[in-house]
């Protein structure tokens, strides 16, 4: 990685994109110090910590901490990547939309400019939201109707210049902007992180051995788990493809070989996103009416909050965890089956006269597909389970709160990482036909 950033350092026009990014990166750091007029700053972050809820510890991580400080970039780009989502689910279920899409670069600015629409209005529905709803619970300094119009046009305007950001990143920078604006967000967190492993795992130690002894084996712990998430991201299964040749004037053409990626992680983080958000909305909203936790309703919110699985004095409480497991392989293969169709991939096969070695045409190569996608999609949830629960186990077991770097986190940041580090190898390659790959 530090070899490509090297290489990439001394190609003028790399060094100009990287300055670009480098640069709005610190623009955005900046935004996120920056205070929401006429709000107490410290509100949610008092607010949740009372609560014992740790449900928006995903969503401030995202943020990098813009959240739980209220800072004019409060939202971050998360509007925009629920836009995004949903405009990937209605390509599929509009045809409009999907026809749309397979017309070319007009038709993918056409969806770009719809999924920015969709990012403005959701992005004001949330900023209404949380000034009305908790304005009056000491969100606003000032419960009027001025305060909660700056509020809502403040977070509104900051995740809108977030999106323009990283849509200029993209243009102008190096890798997928919105993925890098995302990926500071989540690494602004990593120095009260570490602080928070030193507190409580190395510092109480007590003497230099044992101190030294759990610092390797916390280390060891972050780097299997690093090393884990990159296998697990980076894998694939190659479906070998052959081609037939075809005669064309007196010259037979053609009969090349190829084959057909398929990643383990198919569906990426989306499910454990789908899986946390929907465990953890009845008790956000809960939290507006004050419910009492001795009843059975209150004893059904925190067995779906994070915050009480793995506690040893109440494991009662961990049969959440089995709902939140389920929803993730459900959610694996649901939005597999959405964005990945069997059945298309090999009539298109087929009418370029391509073939499975050993598999006929048409619906026995479909049939294959689907097989050995149910079989990826499996062990890829399983990889996510894994990932996700580690850090639900250790914040229950050790009782800290939940460190950013870790879980669904630590996918977004190797996912990032790879590929913006695919993308300057690709730029080098273009511009030294040597490469830098086969050093």
């Amino acid at each position: 990685m530090f070899k490509t950033l090297r290489n990439a350092w001394k190609v003028k026009e790399l060094k100009k994109k990287l300055i670009f990014t480098f640069l709005m990166l610190v623009v955005i750091r900046f935004g996120s110090e920056l205070p929401i007029p006429g709000v107490k700053t410290d509100f949610f972050a008092n607010f949740f910590a009372s609560q014992n809820n740790d449900a928006f510890g995903f969503f401030n991580a995202m943020t990098g901490g813009s959240f739980s400080s209220m800072s004019v970039f409060a939202l971050s780009i998360t509007p925009y990547i629920t836009s995004s989502i949903i405009m990937q689910l209605l390509t599929i279920a509009i045809p409009k939309l999907e026809e749309m899409q397979r017309e070319g670069e007009d038709g993918r600015k056409k969806i770009a400019e719809y999924t920015r629409y969709l990012t403005v209005g959701l992005a004001l529905m949330e900023s209404i939201g949380m000034a009305v709803g908790f304005g009056g619970q000491g969100l606003l300094i000032s419960y009027d109707a001025w305060s909660i119009i700056i509020a809502v046009a403040t977070m509104t305007a900051g995740s809108a210049f977030l999106m323009w950001i990283g849509e200029r990143i993209t243009e102008k920078g190096v890798g997928n902007g919105i993925s890098i604006v995302l990926l500071i967000n989540i690494v602004s967190s990593l120095p009260e992180d570490v602080n928070t492993i030193y507190s409580v795992f190395i510092k109480r130690a007590g003497n230099i051995g044992a101190m030294v002894t759990i610092g390797i084996l916390v280390l060891a712990v972050i780097v299997a788990m690093f090393v884990f998430v990159v296998v697990l991201q980076d894998g694939e299964r190659r479906i070998p493809v052959q081609y037939s040749k075809k005669m064309v004037g007196r010259k037979m053409v053609g009969g090349q070989s190829s084959h057909i990626p398929l990643k383990v992680n198919t569906a990426g983080v989306i499910p454990v996103i789908f899986a946390s958000s929907i465990m953890s909305f009845p008790v956000v909203i809960a939290q507006f009416f004050h419910p009492d936790y001795t009843s059975i309703g209150g004893k059904i919110l925190m067995g779906l909050n994070s915050s009480y699985w793995f506690r040893p004095e109440m494991p009662w409480y961990s049969i959440g965890l089995v709902v939140y497991l389920v929803l993730i392989v459900l959610f694996a293969y649901f939005y597999t089956s959405i964005t990945f169709n069997p059945l298309e991939v090999a009539n298109n096969m087929k009418k370029s006269g391509g073939f499975i070695p050993g598999i006929r045409p048409g619906k026995p190569t479909s049939d294959y597909l689907d097989k050995i996608l149910n079989y990826l999609v499996f062990i890829g949830a399983v990889g996510l389970i894994i990932i996700s629960v580690i850090p639900i186990m250790i914040s229950g077991l050790f009782s800290v709160s939940r460190m950013s770097f870790m879980g669904t986190s630590l996918i977004i940041i190797v996912s990032v990482i790879l590929e913006t580090i695919k993308s300057i190898e690709s730029q080098l390659i273009v511009r030294n036909y040597k490469g830098f790959l086969s050093e």
